[in-house]
């Protein structure tokens, strides 16, 4: 299995409610994307988080099911759409547990 972490930190300028909607959608990837085992995201609370404020886990079977992810053109639509135009900074790691 394939374990896919990432981090976001958001623009200053970033409402609430683009903040939420990039939240929602991602979510909502889990109906919509095969190969996705189990997804949760959602709010930093810990002190430890160097300003990044929300955090995503996605699983999935095996890397072919995160590549298919990754240019997936519902998971581009949220990407292009609802984060980039917020984001400030990301990190991404993916690792075979």
């Amino acid at each position: 299995m394939i374990e896919h972490i990432v981090l976001f930190k958001w623009k200053t300028e970033a409402t609430s409610e683009q903040i939420n909607a990039a939240i929602e959608n991602l979510r909502g990837l889990k109906d919509k994307i095969p190969g996705i085992i189990d997804l949760s995201c959602g709010d930093n609370f810990g002190d430890r988080s160097q300003g990044f404020q929300h955090g995503l886990v996605v699983r999935f079977d095996n890397k072919a099911a995160l590549d298919a992810y990754q240019t997936n053109h519902f998971h581009q639509e949220v990407v292009v759409n609802l984060i980039r135009p917020i984001l400030a900074d990301i990190l991404a790691v993916d690792y075979e547990i």
